[in-house]
């Protein structure tokens, strides 16, 4: 067997890193593969955060009776949307809450993930709407990131964060939080004080 050469060596770990990272990408953006969703389990869906599926039932919407996903927002149950079970533009919109495992990874990877600020106000608020739509929960926690940075800055400096970059973080925050609190099983407003523990706890065992 040959002498393996440098070169050799950092590509393999190189390329173990980057399927490493899309792997996650792929878990954090859709959660787990699903086919079918079952009442009484809770989903996310799109921007509209976290959703209880109440109901399948028959409905006739568009002239003819289908099976319409019933969902009910977590924190605004007197809301009601309705998704065809067979219209996959919007069923695609619909992933799995997060296990504990990949909340610890995603926690894990906050440090490390880049901010993605756009200086275009425009472009910005459309990317921003993207990436909540997306259910991408490395996005949105780079959007998170990028916000609350932003707004520490301006507050130094005596400014605001613009009106739409405020609603932008705050539904962020509201979208990531309310799903760690569901599965970790603990309270929205202690999800950051949780993040940040884990933060310290994880730059303690693995120092740079």
């Amino acid at each position: 067997m040959g002498d393996v050469s440098p070169v050799d060596v950092s590509a393999f770990f190189i390329k173990a890193f980057v399927d490493k990272i899309t792997a996650l990408k792929n878990i954090f953006r859709r959660g787990t593969v699903r086919i079918m969703f079952k009442i009484d389990e809770t989903v996310n869906y799109s921007s509209c955060g976290l959703c209880k599926i109440a109901d399948i039932a028959k409905k006739d919407f568009t002239g003819k009776n289908e099976d319409y996903y019933v969902l009910k927002p977590v924190t605004q149950e007197n809301l009601t949307y309705y998704v065809a079970v067979n219209n996959k533009s919007l069923t695609d919109k619909m992933y799995p809450t997060l296990s504990k495992s990949q909340i610890y990874e995603l926690i894990k990877a906050m440090p490390d993930e880049k901010e993605i600020w756009i200086d275009n106000d425009y472009v910005r608020q459309s990317k921003y709407k993207e990436i909540l739509a997306s259910g991408d929960r490395l996005e949105i926690v780079r959007m998170i990131k990028t916000l609350y940075s932003r707004k520490k800055r301006r507050v130094e400096k005596g400014k605001r964060l613009m009106k739409c970059d405020e609603n932008f973080l705050r539904e962020a925050e509201a979208n990531l939080y309310n799903e760690f609190a569901l599965v970790l099983d603990i309270k929205p407003d202690e999800v950051l004080p949780f993040i940040v523990s884990n933060i310290e706890v994880s730059d303690i065992k693995d120092p740079v």
